[in-house]
């Protein structure tokens, strides 16, 4: 007997965009669309009577606005929700919001071409339709205050530790809520932070100057050629890959076009087979939550070249996919829970503050 599809409600107030997702998302064997709505309303009365198992959402639309919808609907009857934005700044803004009241991901509309910039992104919006209904759901996030998330972690205290050593994180689907809840707590002088997060350009930039705001670190959108300093943590843009490099003595960043990795770019493979080739066992490599195997086998090579790894669980992840490759690989040594992700790795860097001091 074959398995249920999966049932997807479409709202979105523009008609040709309906009917582009109903075209991408009945051309899959494992999914239908079940209905469609042009505004939150409708797509109230027809949650209740299809109960979809995804629910894919504009980001602004008349009479309620897409960010109002969500929010009362991942309070009343929360369900996997599947953003569609625009590929504007206030649609990149709009997103990262959606992101912290719960949605699971996004995909944006193309600005010119609809039609062909949707169909070629029919892949994509697949996986992702299917990564959401597999989605462990969280509940939504109030409006950001502060650092009043996880404990602070631990001041390192060695300039030598925060110069020498680096953190290299990769993550995807539910990874820009993950991402925040890691670097919160880092002190401002941990050692420099590298971050692949699978998001298209455009979107990038919202969510470094986002996390800027909370973090006692500073965050900020990946330069090419600048040198990667302790106390930042550097996002790579989106459409480009994020590489580290050497020049001379000091870290740099290395961004470029060169093909997707993985169907990536950036990729997470791409960064930590660079964090192997250059940092070696002065990285700590970091996979959190995410869709697919991107990052695994770089992870592998990290411990190879003797990097210390770790993993966020199945528990506190929004998709098991990325963690699990990796654990798969072997190329994991610590599987740990989100909420002590970041005390755990500033744990690491101590005992190599204490090795150095003994020797």
């Amino acid at each position: 007997m074959s398995a249920a599809k999966i049932k997807v409600l479409c709202v979105d107030d523009s008609a040709l965009i309906r009917s582009l997702m109903t075209e991408i998302i009945n051309s899959q064997p494992d999914m239908e669309v079940v209905g469609t709505a042009p505004d939150p309303l409708v797509a109230r009365d027809l949650i209740k009577r299809l109960n979809p198992d995804v629910l894919t959402l504009d980001v602004e639309m008349p009479r309620m606005d897409g960010l109002d919808f969500l929010e009362r609907l991942m309070r009343l009857r929360p369900m996997p929700v599947l953003m569609v934005s625009s590929l504007t700044e206030r649609g990149s803004e709009i997103t990262m919001r959606a992101l912290e009241l719960g949605a699971v991901d996004f995909v944006t509309k193309p600005k010119l071409g609809i039609r062909d910039g949707l169909m070629e992104y029919t892949d994509t919006i697949a996986d992702k339709i299917r990564a959401a209904a597999r989605a462990r759901l969280r509940t939504a996030s109030p409006a950001p205050a502060g650092d009043a998330a996880a404990p602070a972690a631990p001041m390192l205290r060695s300039p030598l530790l925060s110069t020498e050593k680096l953190i290299i994180v990769g993550a995807s689907t539910g990874g820009t809520e993950a991402i925040k809840e890691f670097l919160m707590p880092m002190p401002p002088d941990c050692p420099a932070v590298m971050i692949v997060q699978h998001m298209p350009a455009g979107f990038t930039r919202s969510f470094a100057q986002r996390l800027d705001g909370l973090c006692r670190i500073t965050v900020k959108e990946a330069e090419h050629g600048e040198r990667v300093l302790p106390g930042y943590a550097y996002i790579a843009p989106g459409d480009s890959h994020l590489r580290l490099a050497r020049s001379g003595a000091n870290y740099v960043a290395h961004l470029s076009q060169e093909p997707a990795v993985n169907r990536h770019r950036p990729s997470v493979e791409v960064l930590f087979d660079s964090a192997a080739q250059h940092a070696g066992k002065n990285a700590i490599g970091v996979m959190l939550t995410g869709m697919g195997r991107d990052g695994a086998q770089g992870m592998l090579r990290m411990r190879e070249a003797g990097a210390y790894n770790l993993a966020q669980d199945e528990s506190t992840c929004i998709v098991f996919g990325m963690p699990k490759e990796a654990i798969a690989a072997g190329g994991v040594h610590e599987v740990v829970p989100l909420h002590a992700m970041s005390q755990r790795v500033m744990a690491r860097l101590a005992t190599f503050g204490a090795r150095a001091q003994r020797v």
